[in-house]
């Protein structure tokens, strides 16, 4: 497995061992969704006006979020890997490391912080359930409609259940 975790902004989280958790909830989701390849995974933490700027350029939305997702492949079925056996998906795969190229999380600490203080709980769960829900986004799956949402809703529970994160 690889994964890169980069700071764009100084680090503002009060969680300790941070590329730790990240790295810890980005395996506990591809042993979740059981995805049979070694994996290649980009996480950034940036502040909120970075990500307003990232949001603005990729989805045309001028205000800060907190987490975008940018998976590297369009999945036929979402969290169903089978059909990358094909080789027209050769390109999916990263030609030195031979690890499937899942994409690229990017997160906002300002909006971590502000949310799970919202929220009522705290940072590293927050933290957490944003990688959770990225790296389903990743897998191809969405929220956008009720149905979808829910299944979102308890993978991402049951992700973080897994290595005992609660709210």
């Amino acid at each position: 497995m690889s994964y890169t975790i980069e700071f764009e902004a100084d680090n503002k989280l009060d969680v300790k061992n941070c590329e730790e958790l990240i790295i810890k909830v980005i395996e506990a989701s591809l042993d979740y969704e059981g995805c049979p390849y070694e994996a290649e995974v980009s996480v950034t933490l940036t502040d909120n006006d970075n990500i307003k700027c990232i949001n603005k350029e990729f989805r045309n939305i001028d205000k800060p979020t907190d987490v975008l997702s940018f998976p590297m492949i369009e999945y036929e079925v979402a969290g169903e890997f089978d059909f990358l056996e094909d080789d027209m998906y050769i390109d999916c795969f990263n030609p030195e490391s031979g690890e499937l190229l899942l994409g690229d999380i990017v997160l906002s600490m300002d909006k971590i912080i502000e949310q799970a203080d919202s929220y009522g709980h705290t940072q590293v769960r927050e933290l957490a359930f944003l990688v959770a829900h990225s790296m389903l986004h990743l897998f191809g799956y969405d929220h956008i409609k009720e149905d979808e949402a829910k299944v979102m809703e308890a993978k991402q529970e049951e992700i973080l259940q897994k290595l005992s994160i609660s709210r």
